[in-house]
């Protein structure tokens, strides 16, 4: 409450360290144009006590952030922007010292953002993207186009190459989040905003090839204020989907069943 920044966008306890916790600022969940943006990244030493901004002021929404399972210093974070607006302070962005320099790491162009970050737990060098080009006014908000899409890097966010056909949906798509199953790196899920050509899609073999699975439209129903999904870490076909309603699959995406948790959920937490 003391704080400069009332809107959390995003949380990440520090595996290797876990009195390192660090909060990235702004609504993540864009329903209309008076969401409140955030003033950047912030990093506590002490698990929450005391807090310090360690920059990224100008991004205005970061909805994701992930640290290296065992470099405290390494960390990304995902911004979506202010997405009132063309802005350069999109994508994901990378800190090697713990924050006190920063560098964009991927960024596709200045009406882009990125909605989704995952990393490879047996090879954190791995990382997978989603990018969302948007833009919010107070009449509409107009999600997707040809900078949305799939990125994949394998040196630790140094490059990206975009994951283009090969059972991906066509562009143009609109938001996008993505998860790595904990206990097989080459299952890869995408929940992936589309007009009418799927809902999720999966990879067996690490992102090289993909095939969609559910249709459900409940799945990306609102996308700017959903769209996100985990995959258990025991389980390689258990997929979790927060939307309007609380979404389980027991088959790798292809079948989802709604679970009685309430609505109007955004975020997903599993015990590892």
């Amino acid at each position: 409450d003391d704080q400069t920044a009332a809107a959390i966008g995003s949380l990440a306890v520090t595996p290797s360290n876990p009195s390192m916790v660090w909060a990235g600022t702004g609504e993540a969940w864009a329903i209309r144009d008076v969401d409140m943006n955030g003033d950047g990244i912030y990093k506590s030493v002490d698990a929450g006590k005391t807090w310090t901004n360690m920059g990224l002021a100008d991004t205005g929404r970061i909805g994701r952030i992930i640290v290296h399972p065992t470099n405290p210093d390494i960390v990304y974070a995902a911004a979506l922007g202010r997405m009132t607006g063309p802005q350069q302070e999109r994508g994901v962005f990378k800190t090697s010292d713990g924050g006190k320099t920063w560098t964009r790491s991927l960024f596709v162009d200045v009406n882009t953002g990125c909605s989704g970050l995952a990393m490879d737990p047996k090879d954190p060098n791995v990382l997978f993207a989603g990018m969302w080009q948007v833009e919010m006014h107070t009449y509409a908000m107009f999600s997707g186009g040809p900078g949305s899409g799939l990125w994949r890097s394998a040196d630790g966010g140094a490059t990206w190459k975009k994951l283009e056909g090969r059972g991906l949906p066509k562009p143009p798509v609109g938001k996008i989040d993505v998860a790595i199953a904990p206990s097989d790196s080459k299952r890869v899920y995408a929940l992936i905003q589309t007009p009418n050509q799927g809902s999720i899609w999966r990879s067996d073999d690490g992102g090289d090839n993909w095939k969609v699975g559910s249709w459900q439209r409940a799945l990306i129903g609102r996308a700017g204020y959903y769209i996100r999904l985990a995959v258990s870490p025991a389980n390689p076909d258990e997929v979790f989907v927060a939307s309007s309603s609380f979404h389980q699959s027991l088959d790798g995406g292809k079948t989802f069943r709604t679970l009685p948790w309430g609505g109007d959920t955004h975020e997903i937490w599993i015990d590892p």
